[in-house]
């Protein structure tokens, strides 16, 4: 836990200089809580009760386990910014330190907590942006969405990482110029989907695919999983004038994947066409894979989070608590990921509450 303590031993502590509890001390119960399935600051303080005896093996506790009061009060006072800005110091040197790879195929998506509301909001939830590395498996970043605008969030939130070696996706709202723009700043590459929204744009799109030219096709047939198969086929075609025509920076070539399910005993859905912008050529095979991969911020992370640690359910709506309970989860879910064991991430939350060696070997993994 070295890299741990020193990387969040650097936070400010937000609470008056006469608080009882060292601010780490409360961060590292809280991980653990949330490592065995707490949801909410009772949680951990219920859990720094039980565990008291296992926790001062490694933590002072000079004024006992904190109470729920205390847990609530920091994660309500913390500045998110901060908070978010040590998560993602502390994710690239674990990443370094266990061999992942925070490169390839990198998506963006938004997220509502449905429960992150005060009275009468119920439809205006806090909404995050989230940054997932699909191929490592890994929350990179987060972002609130200022006035619930996602494309301003992933604007925000781009802007903080370095995107070397990475082809960044995002659905058609973020189709956009800025978005395209920043991406590029920050050293990576594009992979858009672009619909009949942007007008002129995907006109130009669709004509270059309706007219002859040279293209590159690639077909896949998708294992029969949940008594349904899909076909999909890739095409790619070099561009370099939709930059220069429609001011869309960084355009070299552009996608378009056709998809068709089937499920079992019935006849064939009709198929569904996507476009894609993309600044960088790749194969079709390529472009297959991209595109699915998208789809993995929504199944291994935005799923996750809500069905393993009820993000969604989450009441918790004070201040600054949602959105710093928000990174807590995340890191807590790259932690249960990334460690060797190979059980499913309920198995691996539900051991660590049971099992003490167990826990103690997860924290150990943030070496």
């Amino acid at each position: 836990m070295r890299r741990f303590t020193k990387l969040f031993g650097r936070l400010p502590d937000p609470r008056a200089a006469n608080a009882r509890h060292d601010l780490l001390e409360v961060l590292v119960i809280a991980l653990a809580a949330t490592l065995c399935g707490a949801e909410s600051c009772s949680d951990m303080a219920d859990f720094g009760e039980a565990k008291e005896e296992l926790l001062r093996l490694f933590l002072r506790l000079e004024h006992g386990v904190p109470s729920h009061d205390t847990f609530s009060r920091v994660f309500r006072l913390l500045k998110p910014e901060a908070f978010e800005k040590t998560f993602r110091r502390f994710m690239a040197a674990f990443a370094k330190a266990n061999g992942l790879k925070l490169t390839g195929v990198v998506a963006v998506d938004g997220k509502a907590l449905r429960g992150a509301y005060e009275r009468g909001g119920k439809a205006t939830p806090l909404h995050l942006v989230n940054v997932f590395a699909v191929e490592a498996r890994m929350a990179l970043a987060q972002q609130k969405a200022p006035g619930r605008n996602e494309t301003a969030g992933a604007l925000e939130v781009l802007e903080l990482l370095n995107l070397g070696d990475c082809i960044v996706t995002a659905d058609a709202l973020h189709c956009s110029r800025a978005f395209a723009r920043t991406v590029l700043q920050r050293g990576g590459d594009y992979a858009l989907v672009v619909k009949a929204n942007r007008g002129p744009l995907f006109k130009a799109v669709t004509q270059q695919f309706a007219r002859s030219g040279k293209r590159s096709s690639a077909a896949q047939i998708e294992p029969s999983s949940h008594d349904r198969r899909e076909a999909r086929r890739a095409t790619v075609m070099r561009n370099t004038s939709l930059a220069a025509h429609h001011n869309f920076p960084g355009v070299v070539a552009v996608g378009r994947v056709t998809s068709r399910r089937r499920l079992d005993g019935k006849r064939a859905d009709a198929p569904v066409v996507r476009y894609y912008l993309l600044s960088k050529y790749i194969s079709p095979k390529r472009l297959l894979h991209v595109s699915r991969s998208h789809w993995g911020i929504e199944n291994q992370l935005h799923w996750v989070l809500d069905v393993h640690f009820a993000e969604d359910g989450n009441r918790t709506r004070k201040d600054n608590a949602p959105e710093n309970l928000a990174i807590l989860r995340r890191l807590a879910l790259n932690i249960l990921r990334s460690h060797p064991d190979t059980a499913s991430i309920r198995r691996k939350i539900k051991r660590s509450g049971w099992d003490d060696a167990f826990l103690l070997s997860m924290l150990g993994h943030m070496r």
